[in-house]
């Protein structure tokens, strides 16, 4: 059968549809299968963790099967008596309820007292309702009370009267954990002992001929991953450990448990801690008749957390993990959807997992773009996407971030210079319509004008004609010459203190000088935007307020490419023939079809700047001596 032109449309169809099945059945194995699957990958991410600490042992000399036995072991004893400490600390807490009993009924009597009383006592005959309705209530409890009691008592006689009964229960009650710990520990010594063969499986399954980089990228996401997850659990332990202290010091009773509870729910993101400070502050609240232990106990709370989040965490893995907070809260809601408490637990580690294969493997690189917190765009591309759509505000806004840290000349060779050029491919291609070029124009020319230290004369209104009749360079140029006049700025000046600044000729080279006149003007140098023309019209001309020899430093400069140098060159040798005493600088900017290289130069030039930055690093050891 021939093909048609409608057979791509139908072949993309049909691999969408076959991609969508393929997730819909991910997501039911995930989901039906999640007994199986989340000890095994509980499995592989302590293995991750524990990696480091299985070739320490390596390095005492110790066999790789010794390693793996001991490691295990250890964390199997951590394991135990952890849950130890928390089940009897449960259990010590349950028989000490009874004793508060009296004090969270005062502080409920109190906050009904502040609440709902005053609320009834302004409702008037609602208030008698909700009263009779209330007592109603009360008295179907009074009622139903005695029958509780009696199938309760009931209960317990049973229970006292078959204690292999009660035997059953418990061992119920403790057989699904102690059969998901027993999978994990028994999966976790496999994948430890053959730790550097799934390795190699997994170069070979997705390494395809370049063994080179996909061991080099595995090896990366490996130590990035095994790194993280021993800070992490560096980090909580510190917390637990913390809090348990401060706890114990301030007197709240079981302070063992809640700072064993923090370290355990701080793996879960953003709202773990929290919801441990939140149990914390309710038995404090029931603990004594005042409030300053819950405040105490929360004011614990925030200060730790505060340090550790602010000084401690950026100094072992940074701030970020390398997520989005939208993807950590999305996939923490994904996860335990799937899995339950688990899956929330598990969230964090999963997705960063997902984002490191996303990092070094092509057909995942849709989820290191989604879940990772990299840029989607780099800056050039998010100025000139901006300046497309007219949104010159948010283009200053980030601009002024940028220059808070590095200098205005820094910014206009990373950002403004790279999406000009751009601006300048799509041009040459007739992509961009007139519409968003009059957008992207006057963009432009607020951002320029906004950073700079000129200031338009002109009103916003009529600004944007000008734009659509003149080039970005000789716009920006007249609103100067507005200012300070023809030759932008007084003839009568110190000698040697003007710096001219020439295109090459093209006209992508006139905004480059232009940029290059306000980055100077920026660092207090007298700079001026001229041409050829100017030049040999102010010779020909009489000026006898002009100071003699004001200039001392000309930059040609050339934007376009190597390929465009000649006609600089040939500047240069004519700028030398009329000032024979200037420094000149041949300013080559990059370009971002092309390798930077240093073409031959003439004699005429003195000194070569290969950006903004350092075009203006040479001004200012000329100007600020």
């Amino acid at each position: 059968m021939p093909l048609t032109p409608d057979s791509p449309p139908i072949a993309s169809a049909s691999q969408r549809s076959l991609t969508i099945i393929a997730m819909g059945v991910m997501l039911a194995l995930l989901y039906f299968g999640k007994d199986v699957m989340v000890p095994v990958i509980l499995a592989f991410i302590l293995a991750l963790l524990m990696a480091p600490f299985v070739r320490l042992l390596q390095k005492m000399r110790l066999g790789h099967a010794y390693a793996v036995l001991i490691a295990v072991l250890l964390l199997a004893t951590i394991a135990t008596g952890l849950m130890t400490i928390i089940g009897s600390q449960i259990v010590h807490l349950a028989e000490s309820l009874p004793q508060y009993e009296r004090t969270v009924q005062a502080k409920l009597q109190l906050l009904h007292d502040l609440t709902i009383a005053r609320l009834e006592a302004m409702s008037g005959e609602a208030g008698k309702v909700f009263n009779a309705f209330g007592a109603k209530s009360n008295a179907g409890q009074i009622q139903e009370a005695p029958v509780a009691t009696s199938y309760t008592n009931a209960v317990d006689v049973t229970a006292l009267g078959s204690p292999w009964n009660a035997v059953r229960r418990v061992l119920s009650s403790l057989w699904s954990p102690l059969e998901t710990a027993g999978i994990v520990l028994v999966v976790l010594v496999f994948v430890l002992l053959e730790y550097e063969s799934l390795r190699d499986r997994f170069i070979r399954a997705i390494g395809g001929t370049d063994l080179r980089a996909t061991t080099a990228a595995i090896n990366d996401a490996g130590e990035r991953l095994s790194r993280f997850f021993v800070s992490q659990f560096s980090v909580n332990f510190g917390v637990g450990l913390a809090i348990w202290l401060g706890l114990a010091a301030i007197g709240l009773p079981n302070a063992l448990l809640w700072g064993t509870l923090t370290a355990v729910l701080r793996f879960v993101p953003y709202i773990g801690v929290w919801l441990a400070a939140l149990l914390a502050a309710l038995l404090a609240a029931a603990v004594t008749p005042g409030w300053s232990l819950m405040l105490m106990t929360l004011g614990l709370f925030v200060i730790v957390e505060a340090l550790v989040s602010q000084l401690l965490e950026p100094q072992l893995y940074g701030h970020a993990t390398g997520l989005s907070p939208l993807a950590v809260v999305v996939s923490a809601i994904f996860w335990s959807w799937l899995w339950g408490p688990m899956g929330l637990v598990l969230s964090t580690p999963l997705t960063l997992c997902l984002v490191v294969i996303g990092k070094h493997v092509k057909a995942f690189t849709l989820l290191g773009i989604l879940l990772g917190d990299t840029p989607a765009l780099t800056l050039p591309q998010r100025f000139y996407q901006r300046a497309l759509s007219g949104d010159a505000d948010e283009i200053i806004a980030a601009a002024r971030g940028f220059l808070r840290q590095r200098s205005f000349a820094k910014y206009c060779d990373v950002v403004l210079l790279p999406a000009l050029q751009l601006a300048q491919l799509d041009l040459a291609q007739k992509a961009i319509g007139p519409e968003q070029l009059v957008k992207a124009r006057g963009a432009v020319i607020r951002v320029i004008e906004s950073l700079g230290r000129e200031t338009p004369t002109q009103p916003r209104w009529r600004r944007r004609t000008s734009v659509l009749e003149d080039d970005l360079a000789h716009y920006l140029r007249q609103q100067r010459e507005h200012v300070a006049g023809r030759w932008q700025g007084p003839l009568a000046v110190a000698p040697g203190s003007i710096a001219l600044c020439i295109g090459s000729g093209h006209p992508y080279d006139d905004i480059a000088t232009e940029i290059l006149v306000r980055i100077l003007r920026d660092l207090h140098v007298d700079a001026r935007h001229v041409s050829m023309q100017d030049i040999e019209d102010f010779q020909a001309e009489e000026h006898p307020e002009a100071t003699p020899n004001a200039v001392s430093m000309i930059h040609v400069v050339d934007a376009a490419g190597a390929g465009g140098w000649e006609a600089g060159d040939a500047l240069a040798t004519e700028v030398r023939k009329r000032f024979a005493d200037v420094v000149i600088v041949a300013v080559l900017l990059p370009n971002l079809l092309e390798t930077q290289e240093i073409p031959e130069l003439s004699e005429h030039i003195d000194r070569v700047a290969q950006s903004f930055e350092q075009a203006a690093q040479y001004a200012i050891e000329k100007f600020m001596k």
